[in-house]
This record gives structure tokens, C-alpha cells and sequence, in this order.
């Protein structure tokens, strides 16, 4: 009874495992969060599932500096490329921040890896309404 127990866990075991969704398509585009320093985000929570490839686009109204960071879903996504004006880059290892010190906008694309509640913000104005959460399942 044992072995069967053992293969039959061995055989359902890389299944469990398989991530949903297909990454060979184009991302899925996320509603747009904009950074508007009189207001804050206009989106504060994202629902998202591990193995999706995901397009996060972040504008900026230009009032100000901002330093947008996301470090735990970072940790825990594959960084495809960060888009800037037309021009892609292609990080290696992750990815800690974007800044912005005019108006504009940059897309990161990525696929959540592990499942959590991950928050992101704008460094030094988290009381200013400059949070929010990805809850990705």
C-alpha cells in the first residue's frame, strides 16, 4: 500500500507544480497606476495569479520625484524587460525601483513566481496615500 501511495505521489507531483497560464502570448495589460501627487494612486489593490505574464504600466503626473518600489513582488516575479519611452530594458537579477523625475510613463512586465500579499509604494510618502498591494494568487 505504501509504494502506490509513493507513486502515485510521484506522478501527480509535477502537475501540482505547473504554473497556469500560457507565457507564449502577449501580457496581460493591468489597469494603469498613476501616480498623481495631489490625489495618490488611483489603483491600490491588483489581483493577479503566478504564471501569468503580466504588463504594468506607471504614470507619473510629474509633480514631484517619485521612487516607486515593489521590492517583495519583485523578489518574487521573473522581470521580463522595464519599457521606457520605446526603449527596453532587460534586467538581470531583478529589479529594485523606478523613478521618475519628470512625467511619463514605463511599463514592467513580469510573471508572479510565488503567491502572497506584496505592497509597493512611493519611498517617503506612504502617508500621502503612495501605497497599495498586489495579492497575487
Amino acid at each position: 500500500m505504501m509504494r502506490w501511495l509513493l507513486v502515485l505521489a510521484v506522478l501527480l507531483w509535477p502537475a501540482s507544480a505547473l504554473a497556469e497560464g500560457n507565457l507564449a502570448k502577449r501580457a496581460e495589460r493591468l489597469p494603469a497606476l498613476e501616480i498623481r501627487g495631489a490625489e495618490g494612486f488611483s489603483v491600490t489593490e491588483y489581483q493577479i495569479e503566478t504564471g501569468t505574464y503580466y504588463r504594468w504600466r506607471i504614470v507619473s503626473d510629474g509633480r514631484g520625484e517619485y521612487k516607486l518600489l515593489a521590492p517583495e513582488l519583485m523578489r518574487n516575479s521573473w522581470v521580463e524587460q522595464v519599457s521606457i519611452e520605446d526603449k527596453e530594458v532587460k534586467p538581470l537579477g531583478g529589479l529594485y525601483a523606478v523613478e521618475f523625475d519628470d512625467e511619463g510613463e514605463i511599463d514592467i512586465y513580469f510573471v508572479p513566481i510565488r503567491p502572497g500579499t506584496y505592497e509597493f509604494y512611493v519611498e517617503g510618502m506612504q502617508a500621502d496615500g503612495m501605497t497599495g498591494h498586489f495579492v497575487v494568487q
